[in-house]
């Protein structure tokens, strides 16, 4: 990389993020490939974190995944992989003890430490604390070849701006914190995508916790913190009047299925709303069935014992949270009677979901060349290429933001393995049709 990205320091592809997906990616281009350009394609990832993180705020102790260890960074694609789930618990030396333990959820502090050894294997093409501020067109003769990713570093002598000139790019900058509008955050008020690294800046004994959301990341939220603080009251507050129990049965997890993504490119705009609002219970705003059990069961114990600390506060909505002193003053409002009940929390944890990053905004003066739908998303055909207006030959792929075009699992691991291949394979063939373009171009021409 140099601050001025001559031709002959092109790469192959260039990676926007480096979580899981791009991972994935990474694990792909790796493999060997009858398809490929006979030569090792040369990739580059900017990540934005100063060192590999996946959800590090929510490695709650006791956290399990919410799908199979088989659905790792390459299992789908290529059971062989030596980057696969079970390639890392033999190299722990841990594979006949997680075969004893009759796993097919492995805890998320695991699975966040396979893809930190998976992540290690890639160290020399990711550059850490790099955050992409804009994509610049590359035009030869009328046609756009290449792009130009400016990035801002950040470096132990301070910030610096570099450019790496690319043939293609490969967005995967993953899901970001959703908050309800107006929300204000602070040292007392923030997301639970942060929960891990806020909770030990409290008090030792809180007195009173809101945690804001309905979902698995609320009631997990709710839990933690009600084991944390022994002594604290804890209030959970949703629109729902109770946690809602996830569709986890196999009939329905087949809308994860590859084959699914299928289906829904070819379907029609009223029949993909359909399929996504039939199958919503199996991934939003829902609680896995044995956290729901537990949390009852707290409920249940502590209405026996007199002392209920936690509160679940259903069908209501927070709709004030002011800062107070070292505290927050809410107020919880009932949606059936509508009572407005004031109290003091010592902070509120807003669980309250994620929504894709909007790649146009990263793409910058190449976003004019990107096809958006009539809702400003970008428009990618099956192989999760941007379609492009104008001669453009180099090409964005998305890892994510796709769920409008390719179904529910676009910003989930299940289908990682499998987009990851794809997505290879097209930048292959990417690399096939460039190098014929440049023999050509290279080729004497006859006189006239």
């Amino acid at each position: 990389m140099t601050d001025s990205a001559p031709e002959d320091r092109t790469v192959d592809v260039t990676g926007i993020g480096f979580g899981p997906s791009n991972l994935a990616l990474a694990t792909a281009l790796a493999e060997p490939s009858a398809t490929g350009p006979g030569r090792p394609l040369e990739a580059v990832y900017f990540e934005r974190k100063d060192r590999f993180s996946w959800h590090g705020g929510m490695l709650l102790d006791g956290a399990t995944m919410q799908i199979s260890f088989l659905k790792d960074l390459v299992t789908l694609r290529d059971p062989r992989s030596p980057y696969s789930f079970l390639s890392y618990l033999h190299h722990a030396g841990r594979l006949s003890d997680f075969i004893n333990h009759k796993l097919l959820f492995p805890s998320r502090i695991e699975f966040h430490d396979y893809l930190e050894w998976v992540a290690g294997f890639f160290e020399e093409q990711v550059v850490y604390g790099s955050e992409v501020v804009d994509v610049r067109p590359v035009a030869r003769e009328d046609a756009v070849e290449h792009m130009d990713v400016v990035v801002r570093q950040r470096t132990a002598a301070g910030e610096r701006t570099v450019v790496q000139r690319t043939r293609d790019l490969v967005v995967a900058t993953g899901l970001e914190p959703s908050l309800p509008p107006g929300t204000v955050c602070s040292d007392r008020v923030w997301h639970s995508s942060e929960l891990l690294y806020r909770v030990e800046r409290l008090p030792p004994t809180p007195r009173r916790i809101v945690v804001v959301g309905a979902g698995q990341s609320a009631a997990e939220a709710a839990e933690f913190l009600h084991s944390r603080f022994p002594s604290t009251d804890i209030c959970a507050v949703f629109s729902r009047y109770g946690y809602s129990p996830s569709d986890d049965s196999p009939f329905a997890n087949r809308i994860f299925d590859p084959a699914a993504v299928d289906d829904y490119c070819a379907a029609a705009p009223e029949t993909r709303r359909m399929l996504l609002d039939y199958h919503r219970n199996t991934n939003y705003s829902v609680v896995d069935p044995e956290l729901i059990d537990e949390l009852y069961r707290r409920v249940y114990q502590e209405k026996v014992r007199g002392r209920p600390r936690l509160n679940i506060l259903g069908a209501s909505r927070l709709t004030a949270a002011e800062p107070a002193g070292d505290g927050v003053d809410v107020v919880v409002e009932s949606l059936v009677t509508g009572e407005r009940t004031p109290m003091r929390a010592d902070c509120v944890v807003y669980a309250t979901g994620y929504r894709p990053t909007d790649a146009r905004g990263l793409l910058g003066s190449m976003a004019g060349l990107c096809k958006a739908d009539e809702l400003g998303r970008l428009e990618a055909d099956r192989r999760y290429r941007v379609i492009t207006e104008g001669d453009v030959r180099c090409a964005i792929y998305l890892q994510g933001a796709t769920e409008h075009s390719h179904g529910i699992s676009s910003s989930l691991l299940s289908n990682t393995a499998v987009r990851a291949g794809e997505i290879a394979d097209a930048i292959r063939a990417d690399a096939v049709r460039a190098g014929a373009r440049a023999t050509t171009r290279s080729q004497p021409q006859p006189q006239t």
